[in-house]
């Protein structure tokens, strides 16, 4: 009874904003009205509000200027602004680090799009008790937990699609074409940092750090009932 309480509570928490007052409230009706029946529906209800917030991340960074022209925007590694400070005096190379970081985050939006089934696997896969303890952690308990169950995955799925994506905008033959040309100034340090893994990871950090802000407005704020699942999980707590 109290793991059914405690999930119909997460579930008022992820699409809506309320108070402790309200949560009280909430935990009252629950402990009168529910019944045995309803923990799976409850449970379906989870997974799905999990569902939008994640769809909605993913969708935002998915698209054009999704990560180029947003708090998440991949800019150039330390080694790597080494080399562009000195290639801008190099002819066909003044604009190389403008150029070389649009192409990276083209990259990340293109990968962005393979998030959504990872996400969703994971989502379905989750037990009651993960649904207790995100109820009892942190504001970030659910992006956290999706981070620590999808990470690799979504790492595996990413790296080749930022492969692909840097090739198709000539990012990569244009790092080698200016790593190249950086080497042949005199007296410098030479170097040919792997740009694919970087992208990569900072990719995922912008993923994961809409989902969180996601999951915090899904917490605090009042959200819409999408679904006839949710209406019908919630308007039991509304009675």
């Amino acid at each position: 009874m109290i793991k059914q309480i405690s999930l119909i509570t997460m579930l008022a928490l992820m699409v809506g904003s309320l108070s402790a007052q309200d949560l009280k409230g909430i935990f009252n009706k629950a402990k009168a009205k529910i019944s045995g029946e309803d923990s799976g529906e409850v449970g379906m209800g989870l997974k799905e509000a999990l569902e939008v917030g994640v769809n909605d991340a993913v969708d935002f960074l998915s698209k054009e200027d999704g990560y180029y022209k947003s708090v998440y925007k991949i800019l150039l590694p330390e080694e790597v602004l080494q080399v562009t400070g000195k290639l801008k005096a190099v002819p066909g190379f003044q604009n190389v680090e403008d150029d070389l970081i649009e192409k990276m985050n083209r990259a990340a939006e293109d990968a962005a799009k393979k998030a959504t089934p990872i996400f969703v696997s994971a989502i379905k896969q989750m037990t009651f008790k993960d649904a207790m303890n995100l109820l009892m952690g942190e504001k970030d308990a659910a992006t956290r937990y999706l981070e620590k169950t999808t990470y690799t995955q979504l790492y595996d799925a990413f790296k080749p699609v930022i492969i692909e994506s840097l090739d198709k905008v000539n990012a990569r033959e244009y790092w080698h074409s200016a790593v190249t040309a950086y080497n042949k100034i005199p007296f410098v340090k030479k170097t040919n940092p792997e740009l694919d893994d970087y992208v990569a990871n900072k990719a995922l950090v912008g993923l994961f750090g809409e989902i969180e802000k996601k999951e915090a407005n899904i917490r605090e704020n009042p959200a819409a009932r999408t679904s006839d699942l949710l209406k019908k999980v919630f308007g039991k707590q509304d009675k």
